[in-house]
């Protein structure tokens, strides 16, 4: 695993736990950005990207 995926992933949880509530086209966008950049720490370090909805508790 490597650092700059783990920070990744957690940094892209982070924004998309932040935003995923609002309302707005910009809350949904940055919620957006952050489950791209979760997916991205994930492939980085030889997961799978997550595809479930957000919140469904589905792995």
């Amino acid at each position: 695993m490597s650092i700059e995926g783990n920070i990744k992933e957690a940094a892209g949880f982070v924004k998309e736990e932040a935003f995923e509530h609002g309302t707005s086209a910009g809350s949904q966008k940055k919620a957006q950005e952050g489950r791209d950049l979760r997916n991205e720490g994930r492939v980085e370090d030889g997961k799978a990207p997550k595809i479930t909805e957000p919140g469904s508790g589905a792995k």
